[in-house]
């Protein structure tokens, strides 16, 4: 196990960190001694209990209690890495297993700031069962809709990593932190060091953020406030459209073929997010307000045939779903990568706050063709939203799934089916505006099956037009009316029944 370094914050300090004048209750489980050098008897073992407490001033390598982060109460577990390495043993097991007890009983969430080498060799099997207690009670946790953030500090290596801090919803990691399963010391020796990192991590999908320490507090509230837990949140309102030029346009044409406000939804912020932490997407939006007729100029007409409605649909110029996400929320905090060891950019995860305070998760397609790796994400973002209570949005806009040799090594099929899955599943509300492309399968399994509105910019089809002329031995001149024949422009689909209305 590493050494205790100078540089690295005690367990208390991380805590302070976050809470600061707002304090820190402790608590403690009942007393369970252990036998004479522990379960194994291990020569020496007491004695090097007694040298962690006296140089630390702390009993065990975990404490834990209540406290406030920001304005949100939750509980608190802290891994003080200066006693043994912050390795586990039973009295630690006994202590994370009262932490996320204590968190069940007060319905609090849990925060957990992790730095630990893994299982105590002392105590053998007895401390490697303790894996086994933390991930009962974490499945508890879970089942009762409390959120689990980690923020993984220097180091987070072994069954400490693979538990507490990799099975949380949330990992933030400290930047230049050692995180993995296997510790510097049993690793291969030509192991390449990046793939061990904080950052090597969040490149690989399996960190959602690095969070520089001065940012963190921060950070955790806002994920605090997301996260919830939450009762009887509405469903997500549908976005507002937006123009080629991005600005809004107002008005919805509803199944019925009137004009409506149902898709005009309310904005909170034009500008594009920007986090400061790599990661972190802590993007604040300008303030849009809500849309009014005066401010957002008249509707946009809808196309004429097919052949226009893919043409739009494809336009360069067409607002993305960044714009959208943008306008949308005050606030976004993604969730990066599947937890596999993939991440797809053509695909935005996370949680986001509106101008209201009213938390949404958020899925987007980008435009691009989506990969096995985006459907995972997209599956694990409506999952964790379904738990918690948090609405869901889905913006489609893509050509189609990825169709490559190595989108079909990765399980394109198998994650879309996930993903398919994952919605229908879905007790929560989704709310879906397909804002430019709508390829096939690999679009329709983000789509809500019964509120899925489009932009007048977008299109939805079984199969691209040119693909259709193809199969059906057409010229390519006669694609238009392809197009035409599949019925996919966004009226087409009002009346097909799969779109509620035409936003803008």
């Amino acid at each position: 196990m590493p050494d205790a370094g100078p540089d690295r914050a005690t367990a208390r300090k991380a805590i302070a960190l976050l809470t600061g004048a707002a304090g820190f209750t402790e608590h403690r489980p009942p007393p369970s001694p252990l036998p004479p050098d522990g379960p194994l008897g291990w020569a020496g073992y007491d004695a090097a209990r007694e040298r962690a407490s006296a140089r630390t001033g702390e009993e065990e390598s975990v404490l834990y209690g209540t406290g406030v982060v920001g304005d949100r109460a939750c509980v608190l577990l802290s891994f003080e890495f200066g006693f043994l390495g912050g390795s586990l043993g039973r009295q630690t097991g006994d202590r994370l297993a009262a932490a996320y007890e204590l968190a069940l009983a007060r319905r609090l969430p849990l925060v957990a700031l992790v730095a630990t080498g893994g299982s105590r060799m002392q105590e053998g099997m007895i401390a490697l069962t303790q894996l086994q207690r933390v991930a009962a009670a974490s499945v508890r946790l879970r089942a009762a809709g409390l959120p689990q953030i980690a923020v993984v500090r220097d180091p987070t290596t072994g069954g400490g990593w693979a538990t507490v801090g990799a099975g949380a919803d949330v990992v933030l990691a400290l930047p230049g932190a050692q995180v993995g399963f296997a510790g510097s010391r049993v690793r291969p020796p030509d192991a390449d060091p990046y793939a061990y990192s904080a950052e090597g991590q969040f490149e690989a999908g399996q960190v959602d953020a690095v969070v520089p320490a001065d940012e963190l507090t921060a950070a955790v509230t806002h994920w605090l406030r997301a996260l919830g837990p939450h009762e009887d949140l509405p469903a997500a309102p549908v976005p507002r459209a937006l123009s080629v030029a991005g600005a809004p346009v107002p008005r919805a044409l509803s199944a019925g073929g009137t004009e409506s406000a149902a898709g005009a939804g309310t904005g909170a912020g034009a500008g594009t997010g920007a986090g400061a932490a790599k990661g972190s997407g802590a993007g604040t939006g300008s303030g849009a307000g809500t849309p009014s007729a005066a401010d957002s100029g008249p509707a946009v007409p809808l196309p004429e045939t097919g052949r226009e409605a893919v043409a739009r649909a494809r336009d360069p110029r067409r607002p993305r779903a960044e714009a959208y996400l943008a306008d949308y929320f005050a606030l976004r905090l993604p969730l990066h990568g599947d937890r596999s060891g993939s991440t797809d950019p053509g695909l935005l995860c996370g949680f986001g706050l509106r101008g209201d305070g009213q938390p949404v998760a958020y899925v987007a397609q980008c435009g691009t063709p989506t990969r096995p790796a985006g459907y995972r994400a997209a599956a694990r973002t409506i999952r964790l939203a379904d738990r918690l209570g948090v609405p869901v949005l889905t913006l489609v806009d893509t050509p189609g799934a990825a169709n490559d040799a190595g989108a079909e090594r990765a399980g394109a099929g198998a994650a879309i089916a996930d993903t398919f899955a994952a919605v229908a599943a879905a007790r929560v509300p989704v709310t879906t505006l397909v804002i430019g492309e709508g390829g096939s399968g690999g679009a329709l399994a983000l789509a809500a099956p019964d509120n899925t509105h489009v932009t007048v910019d977008s299109y939805f089809s079984v199969i691209a037009p040119e693909l259709a002329a193809a199969i059906l031995k057409r010229p390519p001149s006669e694609t238009g009316a392809t197009a035409d024949q599949l019925r996919l422009r966004p009226q087409d689909l009002v009346d097909l029944g799969f779109a509620r209305s035409i936003v803008g």
